[in-house]
């Protein structure tokens, strides 16, 4: 189910040593993370954060500089702990390849809107849509992940309602912002998914009998 409703294919470079992350399942399966650094045409850098099994960083033996090819998922998490952004977007590796590849950055996901989307524009005029996307996974589960449309795209997205079902390409993207926390401020990443491309728009059921499947190019 995930492959269908959530792919990740990227390549880039790991930015830092590859680091211990967390034990997972029932057999208490180690897992570690790397920031992966993914440079786009425009010569700007995202940092992608990808947990990966131990047993596949160390049989690639896996360090800083190394360029890697990662296929995989976006997960999400909530973090409770009241120390840097409150949610973590990381993607799940299934696949790990050494490559020399060039970087790339390519997401499709398919879910349903949490809430009405957000438009706004930016100071020069140009469109901007924001949504959160539940994207179902097995078990039961879903990741609830932020996306953001631009331009004519967004316009598109904007005429969503809650509960519409939406397939996408797109690619991970970082930035960086200041949080104020008490009399200090500090420096963040947020990570959102920047849609390239709508594949299909699905109209909840309460909205099935007007309007059917749109499919926006």
């Amino acid at each position: 189910m995930d492959a269908v409703n959530n792919s990740a294919a990227l390549c880039g470079t790991i930015a830092e040593a590859p680091q211990f992350s967390h034990l997972g399942g029932t057999n208490g399966e180690r897992y570690y993370s790397f920031p992966l650094e993914i440079t786009r045409l425009s010569g700007v850098a995202d940092r992608v954060n990808v947990v990966a099994r131990e047993a596949e960083v160390l049989a690639l033996a896996l360090a800083r500089e190394e360029r890697v090819s990662v296929a995989g998922e976006i997960r999400s998490f909530n973090n409770k702990s009241g120390r840097g952004s409150r949610l973590i977007i990381t993607v799940f590796a299934r696949e790990i390849a050494l490559c020399a590849d060039e970087d790339s950055n390519d997401v499709r996901l398919s879910g349903v809107l949490c809430k009405d989307p957000t438009l706004r524009k930016t100071p020069m005029g140009r469109q901007i849509c924001d949504i959160i996307l539940a994207v179902n996974r097995r078990y039961g589960r879903s990741d609830y992940l932020p996306i953001i449309a631009w331009g004519r795209t967004a316009a598109d997205l904007a005429e969503c309602r809650t509960g519409d079902a939406i397939t996408l390409h797109g690619r991970i993207q970082s930035r960086k912002y200041i949080k104020t926390v008490g009399d200090s401020t500090e420096e963040r990443t947020a990570y959102e998914i920047s849609v390239v491309r709508l594949e299909e728009v699905r109209q909840n059921e309460v909205d099935s009998e007007v309007g059917g499947v749109v499919g926006r190019g």
